[in-house]
């Protein structure tokens, strides 16, 4: 079904073939995630071009026929023997890659299969609520109340929580930012002991989907007023999701709850984007968006507080766009602690 559907939009663009090597965009199509370099091309008859360190996977998991990907050199004599026409190539490809491959046709960039994975199906919701599950009791199987150890320490026993659970790695680098260090929003740990507040960022990755969430573990009184500012804006960005809305209107939303506390310069960061086979993919909810939210995306909101030199905290959510939106993540968003 995916292949007819992609190869009736070529259709309508006019592109005989698609030349396709990020592995996302494969894994979308193909059901293989390549982990070394790999080729898809679309088009009457696909085909996927796989080296010798994955070609036993490619053949048993994906939906199209597979060949031995050698070299890109015979790979380029191959195709200009068999490639006519205008051929689709994706916006993320290399330069080099293009000065090795594609010169010799008629390419246009363009972004096809991503407009596909923006929508998610019933089995990929599935996953990616399978990540979310991991990545949720992951972070519950930690007393936090009795943790003493290191930031270092924290992000190494939630990703080994997940990789227990089922989670191939994590999604992308464990943030774990404590004490005047959670000022920085993608702070990396370090080894330094745990303070007050803590804000946590982490996901896992579920039969090749993602989760994406974040905590803020609180003690004073300030620190719980910020959060319950964000909570609030978080709450009224959601409660603004319906399927036809400009996603910079969700951004706005969340802005302008926060800019009436009085903290709109230090929200510094969009409100939310994509997430499904990368942590990070369309649409974008923030201030320069063109993008509308429709029904089948998946997105976080994650509205953020950072005051340089104290402290910051972020609470981050991910839900699924319906008639009515449906909030994914269960944890509890307000948390407050004692430090150890």
């Amino acid at each position: 079904m995916k292949i007819q559907e992609i190869t009736d939009r070529m259709n309508q663009e006019k592109l005989e073939s698609l030349f396709i090597l990020k592995p996302e965009n494969i894994a979308y199509v193909t059901g293989f995630k390549p982990s070394s370099a790999s080729v898809l091309i679309i088009k009457e008859e696909p085909v996927l071009f796989s080296t010798k360190l994955d070609i036993e996977l490619a053949q048993s998991q994906s939906c199209v026929p597979v060949k031995e990907f050698k070299s890109l050199d015979e790979l380029k004599k191959s195709l200009k023997e068999t490639l006519k026409g205008k051929i689709g190539i994706e916006n993320s490809m290399s330069v080099g890659t293009y000065k090795k491959i594609c010169q010799d046709f008629e390419t246009v960039p363009n972004d096809i299969i991503e407009s596909f994975r923006v929508f998610k199906s019933k089995s990929e919701i599935k996953k990616i609520e399978g990540a979310i599950r991991i990545a949720e009791d992951s972070f519950e199987d930690i007393d936090f109340s009795k943790f003493s150890g290191s930031e270092d320490e924290l992000a190494a026993k939630l990703e080994y929580n997940m990789r227990k659970a089922g989670s191939l790695r994590p999604s992308f680098e464990t943030i774990v930012a404590s004490g005047p260090r959670s000022s920085n929003p993608h702070a990396s740990s370090t080894s330094s002991k745990l303070e007050r507040p803590v804000m946590i960022d982490w996901g896992a990755f579920y039969r090749n989907y993602a989760s994406d969430i974040t905590r803020s573990i609180v003690q004073t009184p300030k620190e719980e007023e910020i959060l319950s500012i964000l909570l609030d804006a978080q709450k009224e960005a959601i409660k603004s999701i319906t399927p036809g809305i400009e996603a910079s209107h969700v951004d706005k939303v969340a802005r302008s709850v926060i800019r009436e506390y009085g903290y709109g310069k230090y929200f510094i960061h969009s409100t939310g984007h994509g997430v499904g086979l990368e942590v990070h993919e369309k649409p974008s909810l923030s201030s320069k968006s063109d993008e509308k939210l429709e029904k089948g995306m998946v997105v976080t909101v994650e509205p953020g507080i950072y005051l340089e030199g104290k402290f910051g905290l972020r609470v981050e959510d991910m839900v699924l766009i319906k008639n009515r939106t449906k909030i994914l993540t269960k944890l509890p968003r307000k948390i407050l602690s004692k430090t150890p």
